[in-house]
């Protein structure tokens, strides 16, 4: 019994604390104290959990992620969205369930721009919300087509808990994340389209007219800049032009000089956008530390070894242990929040997947792609709180249309997971 305390112990006191709503970080750190005083005296537990927490974030990687949430910040306030939002219209809009797949595409592009699905939910929300309304859309439906939507910009690149897993999993090359997202992620936002085509016809939503030729090249133009940042940032990667460091303030610099080219923002909203970020770095970077003390204290009472052992003495099948493990991150994901699971899950899951002969590149894919799940369930699905706010409605009204989508998204995640070469072509194409 006493050699299974260390887990128990972990497990015990961090589901007690959420329980009594500690907040994520804070129960973290907590269980991971209460874990390490099993082992070594009280002031050297301390300075241990303050030191791991101080070295969990000294990392050059980890210097992306307040770039990217400044940019993200920017293009929400710099008419980056609005752009998106009107080249999907003239695209798309004339199809079955039109708006809801024009929130869809705006969502993977925005999401895939600004790297944040909570920064696309809103500027997808605030923006196609009422106009969804006024066409005749149920309010709830339009919340949930956004909740899910905007979770495909956690795949497709630049994207922030992709350079978390990178950093979780021993540096797992980040341009080759970034390559491989791209594919599951349109795949997932494929999904999604024909749940809310299916609905839509079922609700008998009414279309829009088909735009011209010219309307679709006219959006076409004035998205192109907010485009070309994918261009810029993930061309440069990809080429070893800069890092994804380095991308990550090009990023910022570019988003920066695009809004105010735009007219979207003056220097007196600068001081707003930046606190902004500040306030959304500094939640980040405290859960990144965190995590980083539970998964030192997990590594040093041997835990991922024992679970690995464990998993691996259930079934040595490839597709078992990848279906348990799906089963858990789905478990895991409500109530979770995505960056701490990622820093957690991955040193105790990757050995195994990797001793299975299963590539960190698509398997980081699919972590990211279960976490996302994660983050439009209840109790503590942040992308499903800013959606139905930004809707004005609850989360009771908006769970019936949400699950068609919810399983839409889980479809897509057992496909992404059984058929590696979806996450790995690209990367292979590029020698990586």
């Amino acid at each position: 019994m006493m050699e299974y305390a260390p887990i128990i112990v972990l497990v015990l006191s961090f589901i007690v604390l959420l329980a009594i709503k500690v907040p994520v970080a804070w129960s973290i750190a907590i269980a991971s104290l209460l874990t390490m005083l099993l082992s070594i005296p009280a002031l050297p537990a301390f300075t241990t959990i303050a030191q791991r927490i101080a070295t969990g974030l000294d990392s050059f990687a980890l210097l992306a992620i307040p770039f990217f949430i400044l940019s993200g910040q920017l293009m929400n306030n710099g008419g980056i969205a609005k752009r998106l939002i009107n080249f999907a219209k003239t695209l798309i809009g004339s199809l079955p369930g039109g708006l809801a797949l024009i929130n869809i595409v705006s969502a993977m592009m925005m999401g895939a721009i600004a790297g944040s699905a909570m920064a696309s939910a809103s500027a997808m929300g605030s923006i196609l919300g009422p106009e969804m309304e006024k066409e005749g859309y149920s309010r709830e439906f339009g919340a949930a087509v956004n909740i899910t939507s905007s979770t495909t910009g956690l795949l497709i690149p630049p994207s922030n808990v992709l350079i978390v897993y990178s950093l979780a999993s021993g540096g797992v090359s980040i341009a080759a994340l970034f390559l491989a997202g791209y594919i599951p992620g349109i795949l997932t936002g494929l999904f999604l389209m024909i749940v809310a085509v299916i609905w839509a016809k079922k609700k008998g939503y009414k279309t829009r007219e088909r735009s011209s030729i010219k309307e679709v090249f006219n959006t076409f133009i004035k998205a192109i800049p907010s485009l070309f940042l994918l261009v810029v940032v993930i061309g440069g990667i990809v080429a070893g032009i800069f890092t994804a460091t380095e991308a990550s303030a090009i990023a910022v610099l570019y988003t920066l000089l695009l809004a105010f080219w735009y007219k979207e923002i003056t220097f007196d909203d600068l001081p707003k956008i930046l606190l902004e970020s500040v306030g959304t770095t500094a939640i980040v970077m405290l859960l990144i530390g965190a995590s980083m003390s539970m998964s030192w204290i997990m590594s040093y009472e041997n835990i991922p070894q024992d679970l690995s052992n464990a998993l691996l003495g259930i079934s040595d099948n490839k597709v078992i242990i990848l279906l348990i493990i799906n089963l858990l991150l789905l478990f895991v994901g409500i109530f979770m929040d995505m960056t701490p699971a990622i820093l957690i899950f991955t040193p105790i899951f990757l050995p195994i997947v990797t001793k299975l002969g299963i590539d960190p590149v698509h398997f980081g894919i699919m972590m990211v792609l279960n976490l996302s799940i994660g983050l439009c369930t209840p109790p503590v699905g942040s992308v499903l709180f800013v959606g139905v706010g930004v809707a004005n409605t609850t989360i009771e009204k908006v769970i019936k249309p949400l699950i068609p989508l919810y399983i839409a998204m889980i479809v897509a995640l057992f496909v992404i997971t059984y058929f590696p070469i979806l996450s790995m072509w690209l990367p292979s194409v590029f020698g990586m």
